[in-house]
């Protein structure tokens, strides 16, 4: 499992490289702001990968268990997907506007930043009585367990690459 997480938080740190390269350039031309767009979306499914590997080693589900416990996995993820697009957003934005941020901006990029990690939550729990109905309460934990630690340990990473305010 370290392996695999070595490599989730390896990855995220690339991700936040190309961010922080927003941040140092005012205007990136078209060409390679599709470029970079590119290499976020191979990385972020990349990740994705990963951590369906970290959870695969850690779940040992039986055949049974695994059929019925993917396709909600991969429903979870999809909905996770698009909270990490809004998040992801948000660091564009951040970066575009980093040189020249108003406070009107900056309370807008914390209120939205906000509703991201309440979604982020609210998805969690919505998303518990489904995995409870394929997985033993210690299997559903567990994977709540995994999924948090995953989510906290991009979290860390993402936190210690965007530069504060100025």
């Amino acid at each position: 499992m370290k392996k695999l997480v070595i490599i989730l938080v390896m990855g995220m740190s690339l991700l936040f490289i190309q961010s922080a390269a927003f941040a140092q350039k005012s205007e990136p031309s078209t060409s390679a702001s599709v470029g970079i767009e590119q290499e976020v979306q191979l990385l972020r499914s990349d990740i994705r990968s990963a951590k369906k590997q970290i959870i695969a080693e850690n779940m040992k589900l039986t055949d049974a268990q695994a059929d019925k416990f993917w396709p909600v996995y991969d429903a979870y993820t999809h909905e996770t997907t698009e909270l990490g697009d809004a998040s992801y957003a948000l660091v564009k934005e951040y970066a575009q506007n980093y040189g020249t941020m108003t406070d009107a901006q900056a309370d807008s990029l914390v209120d939205k930043m906000a509703t991201v990690d309440v979604q982020t939550a609210t998805l969690r729990q919505d998303w518990l009585p489904k995995f409870r109905k394929v997985l033993t309460g210690k299997q559903a934990a567990l994977f709540f367990q995994l999924d948090r630690r995953i989510s906290l340990l991009l979290d860390l990473q993402f936190a210690a690459n965007i530069p504060l305010v100025k």
